[in-house]
């Protein structure tokens, strides 16, 4: 009999529902959907269609057949070897090292209402609050998954779910009281206009804003039934994440016109909007707190996420080991310290990029560029582990058989494609650079970001070849 005790099961379809919740209904993207107005619903059903359905699909199909600790590390994996796995969870792990700046200049921008808003457009703040809340997420994250589940659940109710709930009612009362609607609601205003060019690289931030369904499975040993639990979990998060980012998109589009939106502080000025409508002034500290604690608490989900599937790769021979090393809570404290010091350096771009919003939106795009790739490999694991390991039991299979998994893989795949390409193009109307030292910018940094994991594994196995020899 094994004297080692079985690892506690300690996360339930609603500790999972609430995971995917704080990681994929981001407060942060709503600006950024309210600029395409009312189509946004029209880019919201392309997404969920085309992207957002087939992720959750394939991801749950590949998390209750491979249900491993390790996520989109262990998929690649076992379709295509160590390598391609280590390069799509590096890549996963280094986008949302990237795409913390922009979460957590949200989360000043908004604090900054408290005190003076115009400390929102100050870099030195901005750094300063950014360098501050990332260390303290880093820190938290020390204390062990079950900590993490713990802010996780809290964040997703307190922070997320009751702002969006609360706008999505101050919309509909604004409406309803006759005030003036920023925007049209006539049914061909659901479609996009024809000369709408400047929406398309708006749709790449749609899609990005509706990334995350899989990350949960990194966490599928901590389910308590994960074969069951999980498709379970996918559904109701799908339900309610499309549902609420539509639906508060909408508000702050209703209240405050295009030329008014600002990509960093849109949400907080269509609270503050609404509430001086309504005479609600006295709430506005209490809104703030609660986005504050939903943006906060939604970088602590994502820290921990990749970076078990990175340690997931080094138990692989990946990495170095010494990069493995834990505390007494069994958290990754070496590798999330180095993630920290990388944001730390990243944050800098705030200082040289021209204005606070063009440096939110080109790391947003690179994030977003970094994890249609990411996509890219997930979907092509789905597809050749039905042949590589066709009776491989899974709990849950995708509608259709194999001819489902390919209709939805490579829909997700083309539309990842698509997104890619769209992404390249400078948003109208933002001092990013020119139309083409913006995308030399990105696919340098793809370029960069795609090399380096390849280089570490072939110097680490080049390494213990020398060693052998």
């Amino acid at each position: 009999m094994s004297t080692t005790a079985a690892k506690p099961k300690i996360l339930s379809v609603f500790s999972l529902v609430m995971i995917n919740v704080i990681a994929v209904d981001s407060l942060r993207s709503l600006p950024i959907n309210a600029e395409l107005g009312t189509s946004i619903v029209f880019y919201y059903a392309l997404a969920a269609i085309l992207f957002f359905l087939p992720v959750a699909f394939v991801a749950a199909e590949l998390a209750t057949g491979w249900p491993q600790l390790g996520g989109v590390y262990v998929w690649v994996r076992e379709a295509f070897g160590k390598r391609w796995g280590f390069v799509t969870i590096w890549l996963q792990w280094f986008y949302n090292i990237v795409w913390y700046p922009t979460i957590l200049a949200f989360v000043a921008s908004t604090l900054a209402y408290l005190f003076n808003p115009a400390l929102a457009q100050n870099k030195t703040y901005l750094i300063s609050v950014l360098l501050a809340s990332f260390w303290a997420t880093t820190l938290l994250n020390c204390g062990g998954m079950r900590l993490s589940a713990w802010v996780s659940t809290i964040g997703a109710i307190v922070g997320t779910l009751l702002p969006i709930g609360f706008i999505v009612g101050l919309g509909i009362v604004w409406l309803w009281q006759g005030h003036p609607s920023a925007i049209d609601f006539h049914w061909h205003s659901f479609l996009p206009a024809h000369h709408a060019n400047d929406h398309l690289a708006f749709l790449v931030a749609v899609l990005f804003g509706l990334l995350g369904m899989e990350m949960s499975a990194t966490h599928a040993e901590d389910v308590r039934h994960p074969k069951r639990d999980y498709p379970k979990a996918i559904a109701y998060s799908a339900l309610i994440i499309l549902v609420s980012l539509a639906l508060s998109s909408l508000a702050i589009a209703v209240v405050l016109p295009k030329s008014q939106l600002n990509l960093v502080s849109g949400l907080i000025d269509a609270f503050i909007a609404f509430l001086t409508q309504f005479h609600l002034q006295a709430l506005t500290p209490w809104v703030i707190l609660s986005i504050t604690i939903g943006a906060f608490c939604s970088v602590s989900t994502w820290v921990i996420g990749p970076v078990r599937g990175l340690m997931v790769a080094i138990e692989d021979e990946c990495l170095p080991a010494w990069l493995s090393r834990t505390n007494k809570h069994k958290a990754p404290v070496t590798l999330l310290l180095i993630q920290a010091l990388i944001f730390s350096i990243i944050s800098l771009t705030f200082v040289y990029m021209p204005s606070i919003q063009s440096s939110y939106w080109i790391l947003s795009a690179l994030a977003a560029q970094l994890a249609m790739i990411v996509y890219v490999f997930m979907f092509a694991a789905g597809i050749r582990l039905r042949y590589k390991y066709p009776l491989h039991y899974r709990t849950y299979n995708v509608p259709g058989g194999t001819r489902g998994m390919w209709l939805l893989a490579g829909a997700g795949t083309l539309t990842c494609a698509i997104a890619v390409t769209l992404g390249l193009l400078p948003p109208m109307g933002m001092d990013v650079g020119s139309l083409w030292s913006y995308p030399f910018k990105l696919l340098s940094g793809i370029a960069v970001c795609m090399l380096i994991p390849i280089f570490l594994f072939r110097e680490k196995n080049q390494a213990e070849m020398m060693e052998e020899l």
